[in-house]
């Protein structure tokens, strides 16, 4: 079981920090910390945002509009968490 339950949790361990980065910086860049007019910084949004816009575009689809907030990251990390945390373990572990 642990063959299947190691590359699973990393799976899900990397997707949770790039998750982390990701909030973190739209929060630094809605606060105006950070520039999306800089090149690096303009690529590593640019990046994070094709990571986990496939993620997150299902969740939108079925979420209802709350414009000018978007609860699909808030979604996708609470599911990411109880999978790693909770269900992927129970299910292998029993």
């Amino acid at each position: 079981m642990m063959a299947i339950y190691g590359p699973l949790k990393l799976i899900l361990d990397v997707i949770f920090f790039i998750m982390i980065v990701h909030i973190i910086m739209s929060w630094l860049i809605s606060f105006n910390v950070l520039n999306l007019r800089q090149p690096l910084v303009a690529q590593i949004w640019s990046g994070l945002n094709r990571l986990l816009e496939p993620i997150y575009t299902p969740i939108r689809r079925i979420l209802p509009d709350t414009h000018p907030l978007d609860l699909a990251p808030l979604v996708v990390f609470i599911i990411v968490i109880s999978l790693r945390d909770y269900i992927l373990p129970t299910l292998l572990f029993g």
